[in-house]
């Protein structure tokens, strides 16, 4: 483990960066959670070509707390933009976005913290022979002003507090699939996995959750509700409407993560890895055709169909497996029948997940 150290020669265990647009009414809910990592952490607020206050509000943290919190300022660039400027710059030895109308537990947070500075102190003593390459935790879907939740967990599909491999793992629930609220990866695997997000292009973040998990040897799993996800703005990404109107980057990403990476390869060393990077797939074309079913118009059903034939043409093996074996099949049923049944199942998903 290379130790990585800021100006002032102090390790910096988690790099938090914090995509900001426009993010003034929120965002300092959001540094405030972070902040209870002192001198352990750095926080990399990204203001990504805002014309509000969120640039003032980056620079006040940024003299209040020196060395611990850096103001970036960017031209408008995206999400992935403010991730890609926020890993460059990262000195910690893992790695979180969190976005700027989220926060974190913070008790949950001195655990995580606690256990990552552990791994290092006993790597550095020769103790140990590796620290995980990846931490992962629940997140929670908070729809705040509602006063609700909803938990995600994992516990079924990772052992609790033990370092384990991809061919350790259980099986995933059908609601269940890594988000990048979930993760927290070591900043070198990153780097080492390439992971760049296009600029300008909404819901990059299934990027940024699937593309580094080949690359991950080490996992640790610990059961404690860390990230508050939260649900209820309306110009939110999530929210349907919002998402139907931005179905082109929807569909835009579900063919990157598609093909770039060989799950052919995944599976000769870790075949419950490629099944579940199967179904992350599929579970994204399953969002883009039921979106595209909503939208109930011709050039909807077009691009569905135009999507579908893109899978098969770069991966006709891919492409058969996720229309006959998994989950977004159900949503490329034939006929007007068929997308009615798609449609209500997906309504009923909604309503038992409350994820929007």
């Amino acid at each position: 483990m290379r130790n990585m150290k800021n100006e002032n020669n102090e390790t910096k265990y988690i790099t938090f960066t914090v995509p900001c647009y426009n993010s003034q009414d929120y965002m300092k809910r959001c540094i405030e959670s972070l902040l209870v990592g002192g001198e352990d952490v750095e926080i990399i607020i990204v203001n990504d070509g805002s014309t509000d206050a969120t640039g003032e509000i980056a620079d006040y943290y940024e003299r209040l707390y020196p060395g611990i919190v850096r103001a970036v300022h960017k031209e408008n660039g995206g999400h992935g933009s403010g991730v890609n400027k926020g890993l460059e710059l990262a000195r910690g030895i893992f790695f979180k976005v969190v976005d700027s109308d989220d926060w974190l537990d913070t008790r949950a947070y001195d655990e995580l913290l606690y256990r990552i500075k552990r791994f290092c102190t006993l790597k550095e003593a020769g103790l140990v022979g590796s620290i995980p390459d990846l931490f992962v935790c629940n997140y929670i879907y908070d729809h705040l002003d509602e006063g609700t939740y909803h938990i995600m967990h994992y516990r079924n599909v990772f052992p609790i507090e033990e370092t384990c491999d991809w061919n350790d793992i259980g099986r995933f629930h059908t609601s269940q699939y890594l988000i990048m609220h979930a993760l927290i990866f070591r900043t070198e695997l990153l780097r080492r996995a390439d992971v760049v997000l296009p600029e300008h292009t909404f819901y990059v973040d299934n990027i940024f959750a699937y593309k580094p998990l080949p690359y991950v040897r080490h996992i640790y799993y610990m059961d404690i509700d860390l990230y508050h996800y939260y649900i209820g703005r309306e110009d939110q990404s999530v929210n349907e409407k919002v998402l139907m109107s931005r179905i082109d980057q929807q569909i835009k990403v579900t063919k990157i993560v598609s093909k770039c990476v060989d799950l052919n390869e995944v599976k000769e060393a870790y075949p419950k890895l490629a099944e579940y990077m199967c179904r992350n797939i599929s579970i994204m074309m399953a969002i883009s055709s039921i979106h595209l079913l909503l939208i109930d118009s011709q050039e909807a059903y077009g691009k569905r169909k135009q999507l579908w034939d893109h899978i098969k043409e770069e991966n006709v093996r891919l492409y058969y497996r996720l229309k006959y074996t998994t989950l977004s099949g159900l949503t490329y049923l034939p006929g007007r029948l068929g997308g009615m049944l798609t449609k209500g199942g997906y309504r009923a998903a909604r309503k038992i997940y409350q994820f929007q």
